[in-house]
């Protein structure tokens, strides 16, 4: 049904295995492309392969056969005029925001399909601080709202995921993300206000109470929670166009302490128990892989713009200075090798409740034989949260794709032991291929972990990575020819956790095509989504294959 195939080197796959009813005619795609110039211009309508393979792949897959054409509108009335011009030419539209989907969240099911490059509508249409709300295209990045708003002294609750640079709001919205805030606030979607939509045919859908003029959205609960169906629906029911968020004024006082565990028992409790006690803006846990990784993977470029933005953040230059100097010093050197790491951040009105909370964080790792270190890592995560995108590879030129799951806090450690479980009875293939393995932890409000296992290994890049890794990074690694052995010893072991993940009934963020999400739902639940997807397209125009529907 998906037409998919994983690709391991630059070219995109072949049409084989593609239905002749999926095939357009150069004369349909010319038609359409015609049709689309006369809406967005000709200069934002992409026929060229190049292009299209670009935009017809994520940063693990591409699909079988790209899109026939990239087309970027730069408005709503753009957006919804060539969805509908797309579905009158029965081309079927998915829509791609910054890219970073490792899920084939927005992969082209068929080549008779339009992809929808969503990077013109980057804007911030609108902040009523008054009423505490922004609204943005969909477009629109997290660094560039951050940027947009801290002037303002104001924040959205959730305020981004690592990739911020090029991720944008629809996106993280559509598949659910974590991080910046999330300790707190949960994803995106728990921010969320109101959506205005196009659906599979053109029109425009709004949700949430909208004030007098049916355009100034102002409070999302209105009876039932429309705006709910379309956040993490991977795109499955609408295109989203416009988010309005919740605003809140942003903390004046930071706090940052880090501990390191000689075992995982240990780490993981402490991060349970400070997740229930909801002390932490952000929780970022890192096995001892991990931080081997990313020690290796820093570079002195980095670190002196990392050492600039924290004399910036701390307010005073001599105290900037002061934790600045406390960086520099402690170098990379400040965990012990082999032990887990764990960092936090806490944030609040003033410098006493959050120095509380550090105390808290001290107090609960104490508890669970923490040591504490050198708080670098979380001081330089907020001194330069949105940084360039060079962790999508491997800090020796590998390939990286993560996989992650949703644990509750009471089975986190038993979760990851059956994940490490699987990685054991593989090790022989995974170290015969040159694949190590890493994770990342992390926290969503008082409710679950993020326990996110991570692949590195030798193989060819792929467009995608050409395009977002930094040009200057990118020389200076090795170049892999493409090495389809490892990449299936990799695809194998992320289905073995697909299915330990779909045993054990865990949640996901960013499903995509990957996780197996309608045949994990009951039966009058898979009634209801078919039923939704009848209702909003009917023919399945829209990002057709996601979420199974």
């Amino acid at each position: 049904m998906q037409n998919l195939s994983i690709q391991t080197g630059a070219a995109p796959a072949s049409t084989a295995g593609t239905g002749p009813a999926d095939i357009p005619s150069d004369q349909d795609v010319t038609a359409l492309a015609g049709r689309l110039a006369a809406i967005v211009g000709k200069g934002h309508i992409h026929r060229d392969a190049p292009h299209r393979g670009l935009f017809s792949q994520d940063i693990y897959i591409a699909a079988a056969a790209p899109a026939a054409l990239v087309v970027a509108p730069a408005t709503t009335d753009e957006l919804s005029a060539v969805v509908s011009a797309a579905h009158a030419a029965g081309f079927s539209c998915a829509p791609r925001g910054g890219g970073m989907s490792y899920t084939k969240g927005y992969i082209p099911s068929s080549p008779r399909s339009v992809m929808l490059d969503l990077s013109r509508m980057d804007k911030v249409l609108d902040i009523r601080a008054d009423d505490m709300v922004v609204t943005v295209q969909a477009g629109c990045t997290w660094k560039t709202l951050y940027e947009t708003l801290a002037p303002l002294g104001l924040r959205t609750p959730f305020w981004g995921a690592l990739s911020g640079l090029v991720s944008t709001i629809g996106g993280g919205l559509s598949q659910g993300n974590a991080f910046f805030g999330a300790g707190h606030h949960g994803t995106t979607g728990e921010s969320v206000v109101a959506l205005s939509l196009v659906l599979a045919d053109g029109r425009v859908l709004r949700t949430g109470a909208r004030g007098a003029d049916g355009n100034s959205p102002f409070y999302r609960f209105y009876g039932p929670d429309v705006t709910g169906l379309f956040a993490g629906d991977c795109g499955a029911f609408a295109i989203k166009a416009e988010v309005t968020l919740r605003l809140i004024r942003a903390p004046k006082h930071e706090g940052y302490v880090s501990f390191s565990f000689k075992t995982s028992p240990d780490m993981l409790a402490a991060m349970t128990e400070m997740t229930r006690a909801g002390i932490a803006c952000e929780l970022c846990g890192f096995d001892p892989r991990l931080t081997r990784i990313r020690l290796k993977r820093a570079s002195l470029a980095s670190d002196l713009g990392a050492l600039k933005n924290v004399v910036g953040k701390q307010g005073s230059f001599l105290k900037g200075m002061k934790e600045a100097a406390k960086v520099a010093l402690a170098g990379r050197s400040f965990i012990d090798d082999g032990d887990f790491a764990l960092h936090i951040v806490c944030e609040g009105r003033s410098a006493a409740g959050v120095a509380d909370d550090v105390a808290e964080a001290k107090r609960i790792a104490a508890r669970f034989n923490g040591v504490e270190v050198e708080n670098t890592i979380p001081k330089v995560m907020r001194a330069q949260p949105f940084v360039a995108l060079n962790s999508m590879v491997g800090p020796n030129g590998e390939r990286w794709v993560p996989i992650h799951c949703l644990a509750p806090l009471s089975r986190a450690h038993a979760i990851f032991t059956a994940i490490e479980a699987e990685f054991d009875g593989m090790r022989a293939e995974l170290d015969e291929h040159g694949i190590e393995n890493a994770f990342l932890f992390s926290s969503l409000s008082t409710n679950a972990l993020v326990i996110e296992p991570t692949f590195y290994w030798p193989d060819a890049m792929m467009p995608i990575h050409d395009a977002y890794v930094e040009k200057s990074h990118m020389a200076k690694l090795p170049a892999y020819p493409a090495n389809p052995a490892a990449a299936a010893v990799v695809e194998k072991a992320r289905q073995r956790l697909l299915a330990l993940f779909k045993r054990e009934g865990l949640g996901h963020l960013q499903v995509g095509r990957t996780y197996p999400y309608l045949e994990s739902r009951d039966a009058a639940s898979v009634d209801l989504l078919q039923g939704i997807k009848q209702v909003l397209d009917p023919e399945r125009r829209v990002n057709p294959g996601v979420l199974g529907l």
